[in-house]
């Protein structure tokens, strides 16, 4: 058994997908389309530079190929798909559980015919097996209410050695009491996440869905400024825009308390009760 951080009541697949379909334009004019982390190498890249970063730190942990098949389970808006297609010249299929991130990756791949998009549960895609040299998920395996099954799933999608690279939101080995009540078990319950684990946690998993030569990075250091920045951000809109003090006042928005949740997020980092980090291996 994991020792996880869960809420009290896990979300739904329908409750995930409405929270990012609820946050669908504060999210994008936060942080763009690209939402994952950013991965400071300088120090001085912008944020932009530094989601970028990410993104291709996970394509050289995949080892990218020509030509090779990636499986992006919990695509988002399909920034990263996009931005491996150009660069690494890999066909990729990307799978999101919003109908907004859906609509709009099939927009953006505008024709693109070696970037593909689908919308469904990533841990029973209906993909064929042994069909992708690469599967990936950046930070998408929180959102999984049984992560045994989404790891089960990607083992099933790859070719016999072929490699997985994931990206995760971490706890600290053994959370503090009071660490789980104030900080992680809220940012589970608001950001619609039905558990987060360890790194010896997610170790454990992916090996127990079948994978080895399982290696592991804590990126923590470098990507936690992703939060003083959202931080900043959203008191400079709460300030300067009164569409969104009145968006935060409204009881239709349900999500709305993700605004909240960034501060929580940011000091969990500050504390060491998050951490992030990137998993590689191999079926």
């Amino acid at each position: 058994m994991f020792a996880v951080i869960a809420p009290a009541t896990a979300p739904s697949l329908a409750d995930v997908a409405a929270h990012y379909d609820d946050l669908d334009e504060l999210y994008r004019s936060f942080w763009g389309t690209n939402l994952h982390h950013g991965y400071w190498i300088t120090g001085n890249e912008s944020a932009d530079q530094a989601v970028a970063n990410l993104t291709r730190l996970v394509a050289r942990e995949a080892a990218f190929k020509p030509g090779e098949r990636v499986c992006d389970l919990g695509c988002g808006y399909g920034a990263a798909a996009l931005l491996w297609q150009r660069d690494y010249r890999v066909q990729v299929t990307g799978i999101t559980i919003s109908e907004k991130q859906y609509r709009y990756a099939k927009s953006a791949a505008d024709g693109n015919l070696q970037v593909s998009f689908v919308r469904r549960d990533a841990t029973r895609s209906a993909l064929p097996s042994a069909s992708f040299d690469v599967v990936t998920a950046i930070e998408s395996s929180e959102h999984m209410a049984s992560k045994d099954r989404f790891f089960r799933e990607a083992h099933r999608l790859l070719r016999p050695a072929g490699h997985c690279v994931v990206a995760a939101w971490l706890t600290r080995d053994h959370p503090g009491r009071h660490e789980s009540k104030y900080l992680l078990d809220p940012i589970c319950t608001e950001g619609r996440l039905p558990s987060m684990a360890s790194a010896a946690e997610y170790r454990s998993m992916l090996a127990d869905a079948g994978f080895h030569n399982i290696q592991f990075s804590d990126l923590t250091r470098r990507v936690k400024k992703t939060w003083s920045i959202c931080a900043l951000r959203v008191l400079r809109r709460f300030f300067n825009d009164p569409a969104f003090r009145r968006a935060l006042r409204d009881s239709r928005f349900t999500n709305r308390i993700f605004a909240k949740t960034v501060f929580r997020i940011w000091l969990a980092y500050q504390t060491g009760a998050m951490r992030f980090g990137l998993f590689a291996a191999q079926k």
